[in-house]
């Protein structure tokens, strides 16, 4: 019971807060009151919260909110079937010291669900849905499992011909801030001392775009990151790798794209080029997958009402919107 209501109520209090059903607890016992429409539909979160904690999850607000918010659109579209909240937030990908790695949205779980269905899989949506960070997850998954000999990072360095020779130290130094996002996701997941010694193998390897061309990489999992500053080229040139054995993540987000000279990103005409292909799958994010502070969902929103509006006053000049920017500089 202190797990479902959490500490001092915590969990309660929450549950409290979001739905319309009095909520009575004695003991052991919850005792739910009002319409039955609102008695039903905390009954079934409850439900859901029990289960999630039977699989060995720890509920928290997190949790909560979101069981409830999944609860609620599938009742507010008519489509209460599909994956459960318990089912999507007891998906464990990756544990390391306590903790787990696991989707936490609905689409995340189709997304994961997606890379495991499929030889190819695009995760496209905006800042912080986790479009990298779970393909990572699956890719140490695999790599643990013995699915794959090896795991492959890569992102272009789109800034490589104006910026980079100004930094200090070797190519390898220069190209460092590029791929450090993806050495961050990988310390999460791996034990810090163990990445050197797997990066000294070969088992992991962390390098810009252009180290790509004229390999075919076998037995190996391969993620490519900020897909959306590669050309169509580029693009061709990267899925032309895959070898036997291998699987493909790639993730960007559309709405930031940072290629010089208003060049076309190739993860936007990549969806239109392999549609109908077979083993191929386009996962689509939006701002609901968000999970990064609640803030940045409503960031996104604000951002995309603002491209919107803009759009028809310069449709000459959609370079210039902030959603498709050429901006120099990575931030996200």
């Amino acid at each position: 019971m202190v797990g479902l209501l959490g500490p001092r109520d915590l969990l309660l209090r929450l549950l409290e807060e979001h739905l319309v059903a009095d909520i009575h607890v004695r003991g052991n016992r919850i005792t739910l009151r009002g319409p039955d429409g609102d008695v039903a539909f905390a009954e079934h979160v409850l439900r859901e919260l029990l289960t999630l904690q039977e699989s060995g999850s720890v509920i928290t607000p997190d949790a909560v909110r979101r069981t409830i918010g999944m609860l609620t659109d599938a009742a507010n579209t008519g489509n209460p079937t599909g994956e459960s909240p318990s089912q999507v937030l007891g998906l464990n990908i990756v544990s390391r010291r306590g903790r787990v790695i696991r989707p936490k949205t609905l689409n995340q779980k189709r997304y994961v669900d997606a890379i495991d269905e499929n030889t190819i899989t695009f995760g496209i949506g905006p800042a912080g849905t986790g479009k990298t960070y779970l393909a990572m997850a699956k890719a140490v998954q695999s790599l643990q499992a013995k699915q794959v000999t090896r795991i492959i990072l890569t992102r272009p360095a789109v800034e490589a011909g104006e910026r980079l020779g100004y930094l200090p130290g070797s190519l390898s130094d220069k190209i460092d801030p590029y791929l450090r996002p993806l050495y961050d996701a990988l310390h999460d997941m791996l034990d810090p001392e163990s990445i050197p010694r797997l990066m000294a193998a070969g088992t992991i390897e962390v390098a810009p775009l252009a180290y790509m061309r004229g390999r075919t990489l076998n037995d190996a999992y391969i993620i490519l990151d900020e897909a959306q500053n590669t050309t169509a080229e580029q693009m061709k040139m990267f899925l032309t790798r895959l070898g036997f054995g291998s699987k493909m993540v790639i993730t960007g987000d559309v709405t930031q794209i940072d290629l010089p000279g208003g060049q076309p990103s190739g993860l936007r005409v990549v969806r239109d080029i392999l549609k109908g292909v077979d083993d191929v799958s386009f996962s689509l994010l939006t701002s609901a997958d968000v999970v990064r502070h609640r803030l940045v969902g409503d960031i996104v929103d604000a951002y995309s009402r603002w491209d919107e509006l803009n759009a028809e006053s310069a449709p000459d000049h959609q370079d210039r919107r902030l959603g498709y920017n050429s901006r120099r500089g990575g931030g996200r």
